[in-house]
């Protein structure tokens, strides 16, 4: 039945897979600029646009904002009163009527032309301007239109060229010519922006056609950087007018081969690096959510907007897998979850890579700084990461200008900001899932929580006979790649019940105290192996995750309370009669608990040695674990003889450093009077 349930989760996230993949084919050829064309010489069969680079789109667009074209309005009703005005005015003074006529006919052409109280935004003379008159827009140089502090000086100076004899500053001065003077021609800002703003933004994307028929490429021959832009231009032409033109079922197929060789990635790296997740079913949906939300965010932001892919915050997902497993196997699903992006979008290996090393940073980074505020360095060095790899790709142009232009800076550092912001989610996961994360282990790792206080105030025999188990244990577990920290929180909690009545134990007990004097063999057993149900009733209690529960139940297995079963069998027992000296506890499975329970074991048989020296340790060691085997306490677990023989010589090193020689230090004598 569980087989049936994996077998059905992998088939439904293919078909989900394949309902995201884009219906979409790829250009048939592949080429890179610098490298042969490998395929046959290749004639354009259409005629089409060749498109800018994003390089020369953004000089264009650079260009293009630091020229600013001024926007004038004309006003027509401004000159036909200045002019009538004008003429009065002469007339009364009774100007020359040749002199009168030039003169109003200069004033009209001025007008014609158009005056301006200054040029808006700076103007050079050498640039032009629009104007809008009659409603139309024209574009005219503005050497061709009069500024108030130009015009009147070239009216005056054309009527001196015409009236040499005449004396045409005191005649101006007279019929204050200048009041004569006003602007017709009205800037206007609004409209200048406005214009501004939409040339910019709106350039051409292309510069030059290709005809069907004309050569793009040889055979042999070396891919230009201009070889290179007609390539793209004829890719993203043929993806428009043409798009996939091959059998449907064709393209099914090509997307199905690519989610199940997706799908057998996934499986084999967990399957070579944790394979016992494969059967849990919790665990195994869990991965394949992370592998999801990677594919749903590529496929999904592939259709709305490529650039988008540079934000979303794929390094989160090797977060949350890394808080409920160890590093290689986080490291491996994420990086098979990142295969889409080779073969989605266009720039799939740039951001194929961004976000691996990112992934790789953010995991290495968040062990180390994961507490108050040292967390937010990780979108530090996240940022980094992942831009430096960007600005790589984008110098393989060549323009160091463009490479620091184009890369993508405000949305890796919004994704960087994403990553340390949703991960919190995390215990969301370990509430759906029921998993325990590397932060809650560290929390219960801390002997000043009120559980662990507790134990020390009421059984600190006990309390100080966890935390040698408990480093015991962490050694050796590090040693052969298992649950450090679990191993750890295991073995600080694995005694617990012992506070419930701890007079009953040897490591509690004052001296000339005997908690067992008067009580009878079995009397004595029932009470030792009670505190297993005790720790387990404490555990339940004080709602310790099910992962370090097993730790209590298992820590003994079903192994018999030795010491007062052989009093038992001394004082004429029968020795058929195990069951009433036999702990009914679990035997362990998994090597954190392997190790454990060995671990408390050795611990507890050290302290009766009185001879500390290396072949005692060694001997006590061997023999403490070969009884473990002999009984059959091992019979279930997931750990090689090579793992438990490290997990030995473990033991023997820590205990050799424990209790190494001290010396003696001699006494003052005393000097003679």
């Amino acid at each position: 039945m569980k087989n049936y349930r994996i077998y059905s989760c992998f088939i439904i996230l293919a078909i989900i897979m394949l309902v995201l993949y884009p219906r979409e084919g790829k250009f048939q050829y592949e080429y890179q600029k610098g490298r042969p064309w490998v395929y046959e010489t290749l004639i354009s069969p259409i005629d089409f646009p060749i498109l800018k680079t994003e390089a020369e789109m953004l000089k264009e667009k650079e260009e293009r904002a630091s020229e600013t074209i001024d926007y004038y309005s004309y006003d027509p009703s401004v000159a036909a009163p200045m002019l009538e005005q004008f003429g009065h005015n002469a007339v009364e003074l009774k100007l020359d009527e040749q002199l009168t006529r030039d003169m109003y006919t200069h004033l009209s052409e001025a007008y014609e032309r158009g005056i301006v109280s200054n040029f808006g935004s700076g103007t050079p003379s050498d640039k032009v301007i629009f104007v809008k008159r009659d409603k139309r827009v024209t574009e005219t140089p503005a050497a061709d239109v009069y500024d108030l502090s130009r015009v009147l000086n070239v009216l005056k100076s054309d009527l001196v060229y015409d009236y040499p004899e005449m004396d045409i500053d005191s005649i101006a001065g007279l019929l204050d010519l200048q009041r004569f003077i006003v602007p017709n021609l009205l800037y206007d800002e609004a409209t200048t922006k406005l214009v501004h703003r939409e040339a910019v933004n709106y350039i051409s994307p292309t510069k030059g056609m290709v005809y069907a028929g004309q050569l793009i490429v040889s055979q042999g021959e070396t891919v230009t950087g201009d070889i290179c832009q007609i390539l793209d231009s004829y890719k993203e032409e043929y993806k428009l007018s043409y798009g996939y033109t091959g059998s449907p079922n064709a393209l099914l197929a090509s997307h199905l081969l690519l989610v199940l060789v997706i799908l057998a990635l996934f499986f084999f790296a967990i399957w070579f690096l944790n394979r016992p997740v494969v059967e849990d079913l919790r665990k195994l949906v869990f991965l394949m959510l992370m592998l999801l939300i990677s594919i749903a965010g590529t496929a999904i932001l592939f259709r709305v907007d490529q650039r988008l892919l540079y934000l979303f915050p794929f390094a989160v997902t090797v977060l949350y897998m890394s808080a409920f497993f160890r590093d290689g196997l986080s490291w491996s699903v994420y990086t098979v979850s990142l295969m889409p992006l080779l073969v989605i979008p266009e720039n799939g290996v740039e951001l194929f890579f961004i976000n691996l090393v990112g992934g790789g940073v953010v995991l290495f980074a968040h062990r180390r700084f994961n507490r108050g505020w040292l967390q937010f360095l990780n979108i530090l060095f996240i940022f980094a990461a992942m831009s430096l790899v960007s600005f790589a790709f984008k110098l393989g142009t060549g323009d160091l200008s463009y490479a620091l232009k184009s890369t993508n800076f405000l949305y890796l550092g919004i994704n960087a900001i994403l990553v340390i912001v949703l991960y919190p989610f995390v215990f969301l996961f370990e509430k759906i899932f029921g998993f325990v994360s590397y932060s809650r282990l560290w929390d219960l790792s801390d002997t000043s929580n009120k559980l662990l206080q507790s134990l020390q105030y009421k059984a600190p025999g006990t309390f100080q006979h966890s935390l040698q188990v408990a480093n015991l244990a962490e050694n050796a577990a590090r040693e052969i790649g298992a649950d450090a920290m679990l191993v750890r929180v295991g073995a600080l909690y694995h005694d617990i019940g012992k506070m419930e009545n701890p007079m009953c134990f040897i490591e509690n007990q004052a001296e000339g105290v005997n908690y067992h004097a008067g009580l009878s063999p079995e009397e004595s057993a029932r009470a030792i192996i009670k505190h297993v149900d005790d720790g387990l009733a404490l555990a339940r209690k004080s709602k310790l995750p099910a992962v370090v529960t097993d730790f209590i139940a298992c820590h003994h297995g079903r192994s018999v309370t030795l010491y007062f079963y052989n009093v038992y069998c001394n004082n004429g027992g029968d020795p058929a009669n195990k069951e009433a000296f036999t702990y009914n506890g679990i035997l362990p499975r998994t090597k954190e608990q392997v190790v454990v329970m060995m671990a408390d074991a050795v611990e507890a048989a050290s302290r009766t040695l009185k001879d500390y020296s290396e072949e005692s340790i060694s001997a006590l060691v061997e023999r403490i674990l070969a009884a473990k085997f002999d009984d059959s306490q091992l019979a279930e677990a997931d750990i090689s003889l090579k793992e438990i023989n490290v997990v030995k010589e473990s033991f023997k090193r820590y205990l050799q450093q424990i209790y190494h020689a001290r010396i003696a230090y001699p006494k003052r004598q005393r000097p003679s009077a």
